[in-house]
């Protein structure tokens, strides 16, 4: 962790504070209601400061509870500029009164008798770096599985706690008559506590619905309850909604079940310790993921002998498959007519393409938006849609502006919420002016989206030529992924995609279960093992063309895949051609990327550095395949991954 204080004076150990006033950004409005609770549970100081959007509406109260008989409360309504003299007279009454001095006399003692010639504001703030760089030693032991027993007071765990102080500093210089020093670097560093919170980013969790159907069993059955996952769908809503409701926790703490449950019960103890400043959604299921972390939180608690830290996580619904997708408009209704549900919706396009092939994958994703946004509009609930996107065409990425642009209407309503993954973070984000740019096309994308969203289809029979298109591309393209017996084997012969495993790289199994079969497979080896050898078949089977190069397909086949199952090499690679003609004739143009010369010129370019580095490749696997100890060989084959990774500008 950064230490956000640092000294120009002498004594080093003593905080710097907006020495020159000056401020980098525009003058402050302090944090909204995301952070209106700041509350200490030792019974001392209770201070909460709300906003109200733009109308510059601040309420702010502080209660000293040592004396039960003396509550005030100051309301402090805050005109657009911080120099009004009405405010200025607000701020003064607020630092005189018995609330205002009171509660920043709290935060000095015991230090201010011990150090009588220190400017007060130095006391308060030389405790927040303390407490800052405890917190920051308590992390490290963290991470290093250290035993770590410090009280829950000489640390902060949520920004909340942080916050407070600080914005108690500016209050008291702000009605001090010492704006400039407020609005300084102190405002600067309450801005960056406000957005960035004490973790700078938050981890998303994700996990198969499968998992936790799996533990759910697990608990039932140690209860004699049952089995869960052969309940039909109303019996287990009623047990779910029952058990939410309820106030003890579930899960006994003598159960003991398999090694695949325990990391997921561990998995919800570790958030509920962690709390909802460190981590952002739960992407899955909804009832099941809720119940299991309430009743986390609740053993932690007790545990603990105080409340977990922040809230519980947002629990997003995710729809993977095409099932999934097709059933979308149902659960969301289901869901909705729980009065307390109200979250963002996840829709993944990685596992749908990888489903049923990038055509129909997009024209259900598009249906599912459109049933999704309608079942929100009954309930009058503004929904939020979150794009599960990688950063190649088989996972659903393309250029940010039009994809945007090419939602269902009304499913962007000035919100939007998308991954950015792998190397696409560095590529959109690496540099503070391409960061820039990348902002802008999101920005004006959704402003353009929601004001002048794009009109739905004008005839029914457009719907149903897509309808037909849809099942024509999805059979295509399962009867070669799915229904041909050779190609499993043709997939693991043709690409590197059991050596991928040697990178160490993903953040998850390249499987979710031990099964080999295309299905358990996740979407991101899938995609990069088909990157590897250039033939890109994910993007464009059953579609339409992509970066895809048959020639160097065609050595991969020649080299490594035994002649009975060549066959099915050179009929993929003559769809390819197929295709490839048929996308020609549809947009009109003599040859591919007509209208995209640059993306050509770049293509064409990298292929005198990538064509050596696929040779190698070819034959390092051969190789290795011969001599899997070969270690030599092994270390080879990871650069020569990484190389081409870098030249096609994609991991999957």
């Amino acid at each position: 962790m950064e230490d956000p204080i640092s000294s120009h004076a002498n004594d080093s150990n003593l905080p710097k504070f907006a020495y020159n006033g000056g401020s980098e950004y525009p003058r402050l409005d302090i944090p909204g209601p995301d952070y209106n609770q700041l509350n200490h549970k030792d019974g001392k100081i209770s201070s909460s400061t709300t906003s109200n959007g733009g109308s510059g509406n601040i309420r702010s109260s502080t209660r000293n509870s040592t004396n039960s008989n003396a509550s005030s409360s100051v309301g402090m309504t805050r005109s657009p500029s911080f120099n009004s003299t009405q405010l200025l007279a607000q701020r003064k009454l607020y630092a005189e009164s018995q609330i205002g001095r009171s509660s920043f006399q709290k935060l000095l003692e015991p230090k201010l008798p011990q150090l009588p010639g220190i400017a007060p504001y130095r006391v308060v703030l030389g405790n927040v770096k303390d407490k800052l760089l405890r917190t920051r030693r308590r992390l490290e032991l963290l991470l290093e599985d250290g035993l770590c027993e410090n009280d829950p007071f000489d640390y902060y765990e949520t920004t909340d706690q942080l916050l407070e102080p600080l914005l108690l500093c500016y209050e008291s210089l702000q009605s001090s008559g010492s704006g400039a020093l407020a609005d300084g670097r102190l405002a600067d560093l309450i801005r960056r506590v406000a957005t960035f919170g004490m973790m700078l980013m938050k981890i998303d969790l994700r996990q198969e619905s499968g998992r936790h159907a799996e533990t759910l069993d697990a608990i039932t059955r140690y209860l004699d309850m049952g089995t869960y996952s052969e309940w039909d769908e109303e019996k287990k809503l009623d047990f779910l909604s029952r058990e939410l409701k309820g106030k003890r926790p579930l899960v006994p703490l003598s159960i003991e079940v398999a090694p695949d449950v325990k990391e997921v019960l561990d998995t919800f103890r570790i958030a509920a310790e962690l709390g909802s400043d460190s981590l952002g959604a739960y992407a899955s299921d909804v009832l099941a993921v809720e119940l299991l972390q309430k009743d986390a939180r609740l053993a932690v608690s007790g545990e603990l002998g105080r409340p977990c830290p922040g809230r519980t996580l947002r629990v997003v619904p995710l729809f993977e498959t095409v099932k999934d997708l097709r059933g979308a408009g149902s659960v969301i209704r289901k869901l909705l007519s729980i009065d307390w549900y109200r979250q963002h919706v996840m829709v993944g396009y990685s596992d749908s393409g990888k489903d049923a092939g990038r055509f129909t994958a997009g024209w259900e994703l598009y249906k599912a938006q459109e049933d999704v946004v309608a079942a929100c509009n009954e309930y009058g609930i503004k929904v939020t849609l979150f794009h599960g996107r990688g950063g190649s065409i088989g996972r659903g990425g393309g250029p940010t502006y039009m994809a945007i642009q090419s939602q269902p209407p009304g499913s962007v309503m000035g919100t939007l919420r998308s991954t950015e993954q792998g190397e696409m973070v560095q590529a959109k984000f690496g540099l503070p002016q391409t960061a820039i740019r990348q902002l802008e096309i999101y920005t004006t994308a959704v402003l353009l989206a929601t004001l002048r969203p794009p009109q739905p289809p004008r005839e029914e029979k457009w719907r149903n030529l897509m309808e037909d298109i849809s099942k024509i591309s999805c059979q295509s393209y399962r009867s070669v992924v799915y229904e041909n017996p050779e190609f499993l084997s043709y997939f693991h012969e043709a690409t590197p995609q059991s050596e991928l495993g040697f990178l160490n790289i993903g953040s998850r199994p390249t499987r979710r279960k031990s099964s080999t079969g295309i299905g358990h497979l996740r979407a991101i080896p899938w995609i990069f093992a088909w990157t590897q050898t250039r033939f890109v078949l994910p993007a464009w089977l059953g579609v339409g063309a992509g970066k895809a190069d048959s020639h160097i397909a065609k050595h991969y086949d020649e080299v490594l895949v035994p002649e009975k199952r060549q066959e099915l090499g050179r009929q993929l690679r003559s769809e390819l051609i197929t295709t490839g003609k048929f996308v020609l004739v549809i947009s009109g143009h003599e040859k591919l990327l007509q209208n995209n010369r640059s993306l050509r010129r770049l293509i064409e370019s990298r292929l005198p550095l990538l064509n050596p580095l696929n040779m190698l490749q070819v034959e390092i696997l051969k190789r290795l395949r011969c001599d899997d100890d070969n270690l030599k060989a092994r270390d080879a084959l990871l650069i020569t991954i990484n190389g081409i990774a870098a030249g096609m500008r994609n991991t999957g």
